[in-house]
């Protein structure tokens, strides 16, 4: 896809310059992790989950009801974010993985991570700003471990009072998920308005049950 890069050499970043880039509603990304340099992106369409149209499917229900794993918050942020970049390409450099684990001391980042006993399988992560959650990146190490993850992030978006789940772009594999592009202004009138909301990531109670998951899905096939 297509992407809209805005200035792509930058002054130094910092953790407040980066959040007033997403309350913007615009992102970092670099070429690879062995770039240094930093772009901003702003896609003429974005990828977003609406929250009342996330999708689960009757063979991922099973799963997560059957599921051998657990699942936690904020357990190893820095593992999550080193999980999303631990692929042959990646626009995660040591820049925005520094920054990253800034925002998440700060309050501002948030994982939600699939654990296999002491083994950390899957995960996402995101950045929590109002009542908007910008999703970053998700990894996978075992069969579905990154949707049991971002089930587990929706239903505690919902539980919190957040209004937008922003994607950045749709794949193949969140468009199964419910994910749906929409143009430019749009998502940045529905940003604005979930920036004037208060939301709180951590207001769900943990453990979360594997039913409470499923009984906040709104579509099964």
């Amino acid at each position: 896809m297509a992407r809209d890069v805005l200035h792509p050499r930058q002054p130094a970043l910092t953790p407040d310059l980066l959040l007033r880039a997403y309350a913007a509603g615009i992102f970092p990304m670099s070429e690879s992790r062995d770039d240094d340099s930093v772009f901003w992106v702003d896609p003429q369409m974005r990828g977003i989950i609406p929250l009342g149209g996330f999708h689960i499917s009757r063979s991922l229900a099973r799963r997560i009801r059957r599921m051998p794993y657990s699942v936690h918050v904020n357990r190893d942020f820095a593992g999550t974010v080193a999980g999303c970049a631990d692929r042959a390409e990646t626009w995660i450099n040591p820049t925005i993985y520094t920054l990253c684990e800034q925002l998440h001391l700060a309050g501002f980042a948030h994982s939600v991570e699939v654990w296999d006993g002491a083994k950390l399988v899957g995960g996402v992560y995101g950045v929590s700003l109002g009542a908007a959650f910008f999703g970053e990146s998700m990894f996978s190490r075992r069969t579905d471990a990154s949707k049991i993850a971002l089930a587990y992030l929706v239903s505690r978006l919902r539980y919190g009072g957040f209004q937008l789940l922003d994607t950045q772009f749709v794949t193949d594999h969140l468009i199964t998920l419910g994910a749906i592009e929409i143009p430019r202004a749009d998502y940045h009138r529905r940003l604005e308005r979930a920036l004037h909301w208060d939301a709180h990531f951590l207001a769900q109670p943990s453990p979360v049950s594997a039913e409470e998951v499923l009984q906040r899905r709104t579509q099964t096939s």
